[in-house]
């Protein structure tokens, strides 16, 4: 429980995305996000678990792709954050819509935090002699710690909502949620 809280609760590109629609959009509106994110996550952790990631091993070509679409979607999304303006109706340049749960999970799909979280615990916390029974105990205590844990930052976001409401500071938070979101990627785009 303490690894998975310590995973789920540290900076990662799908942290920075929730900080900044809880910001942008409020708590509950945020929420589908939440619940994308952690069903993305866990969903990998149980391909993983069945066998993704000796297949990633031995295709070498496949990892390469997926880090790739992995860094073109995170800038797309960076970019998307970076541009918005607005956090009321009526403003320019705001984005439109919270990420959807569809999205969220997909995103996870290409999050190299995601990724490293679940061959960690794939290969650390199941045991040999019970291996589905383990797999699925771990998935489920990720599912009790993760979704507690990411919705801190999501309300963290939504906290800061009036704050952001004054001024330039919403277009200053979200250019400096891009550039998070940005850096986050840099240990999986400087790995061999």
């Amino acid at each position: 429980m303490g690894f998975a809280f310590v995973m789920s609760i540290s900076p990662g590109p799908g942290n920075f995305l929730l900080l900044a629609s809880g910001a942008n959009f409020g708590f509950s509106r945020s929420l589908p996000l939440v619940f994308g994110i952690s069903l993305g996550f866990l969903s990998m952790v149980f391909g993983v678990g069945v066998g993704l990631g000796q297949v990633l091993a031995e295709f070498p070509v496949l990892y390469t792709a997926l880090r790739v679409a992995c860094a073109a979607y995170v800038l797309w999304l960076a970019l998307k954050i970076g541009r918005s303006r607005a956090l009321g109706p009526g403003e320019t340049e705001k984005m439109a819509a919270p990420i959807s749960f569809v999205q969220a999970s997909l995103f996870q799909l290409l999050n190299p935090k995601a990724w490293a979280v679940a061959l960690i615990v794939t290969v650390s916390y199941t045991s040999a002699e019970s291996y589905m029974t383990s797999l699925l105990l771990l998935i489920a205590v990720f599912a009790v710690v993760n979704i507690p844990s990411i919705s801190v930052w999501a309300l963290s976001g939504s906290a800061l909502r009036n704050l952001l409401a004054k001024g330039n500071r919403i277009a200053v938070f979200n250019i400096g949620m891009a550039l998070l979101l940005i850096a986050s990627m840099a240990p999986m785009l400087l790995m061999n």
